[in-house]
């Protein structure tokens, strides 16, 4: 049940992604993300409960990392080809497997190993096809600020697990959110107040609202998924990552992007490394 639940998280996350590049066509960065995140707590609103402070204590870390990966993913988003950005996203997974092995002294086998050098090899790949537009991976902001995106979602994965050990999964969605939304705020309203009179006005879409609904959705699943008996932490977050294929192929139909079939091997050897982390986890 729970890997159905996760692939079913990761389809709706594919599309999330397409609808948040989407609606940057009409707002900015920050607007999109405070909307998203207003309109995601509103969703959520009947699955609110009281607290305790040692809750809050505990959602807050994970709102925190979740903020810093939005932001610094959907800034990445915007300076990159979507079939760019999404690959590099899909290569998260593989840097919760790295970090487990320094922070839980996790041990790999073969297998695992072929699907970490797999993946890396992917990277390598999609560094080489994006210097044909133009993107050098060591000195592009985009690149960089999906690296950052990256590394800051790894750490909200590896906080999950601990989260959801002391608390039911829809009250951590719905708290996180509330507090996602409190932080987005506080960003928002620093940055319009130093920009001043030149500050960039907020522009109504519906794909606001649709890109709130795939995530809480998304992330109800996944929520649920880790929560059963028996759930695998690792391959859910393996799981989660196919959502790429989705974002690939819509990105690459919608926005006309270009090096696609070069990217697109590089995807297939990402995703195979992936294949082969999984396969190692089952063993």
């Amino acid at each position: 049940m729970w890997l159905w639940l996760a692939l079913g998280s990761a389809i709706l996350l594919g599309f999330y992604d397409v609808a948040k590049k989407q609606s940057l066509k009409r707002n900015g960065v920050m607007w999109v993300l405070f909307s998203v995140s207003l309109f995601s707590t509103i969703l959520l609103i009947p699955f609110f409960k009281a607290g305790s402070c040692r809750d809050i204590l505990v959602i807050l870390p994970k709102a925190a990392m979740v903020t810093l990966s939005w932001i610094s993913g959907l800034v990445g988003i915007k300076l990159l080809p979507l079939t760019t950005a999404s690959t590099i996203k899909a290569s998260r997974p593989v840097f919760v497997v790295i970090f487990s092995i320094i922070i839980f002294s996790e041990k790999l086998n073969l297998w695992q190993w072929a699907g970490v050098a797999a993946a890396f090899a992917g990277l390598m790949m999609l560094s080489m096809s994006s210097r044909r537009e133009g993107i050098y991976f060591t000195r592009n902001r985009g690149i960089a600020w999906m690296a950052v995106s990256v590394l800051s979602g790894v750490g909200s994965a590896l906080y999950d697990k601990y989260a959801i050990s002391l608390m039911e999964p829809m009250f951590i969605q719905s708290w996180c959110n509330l507090f996602i939304t409190i932080m987005m705020g506080a960003v928002l309203a620093a940055r319009l107040w130093k920009e001043g009179p030149s500050r960039e006005r907020f522009r109504w879409d519906w794909t606001l609202v649709l890109t709130a609904l795939l995530i809480v959705i998304a992330d109800a699943l996944y929520f649920y998924s880790i929560s059963i008996d028996g759930s695998l932490l690792s391959i859910i977050s393996l799981l989660r990552r196919f959502s790429v294929i989705v974002t690939f192929t819509l990105g690459a139909a919608l926005f006309r992007e270009k090096n696609v079939k070069a990217k697109a091997v590089d995807l297939a050897v990402l995703l195979a490394g992936i294949v082969l982390l999984v396969l190692g986890s089952s063993l």
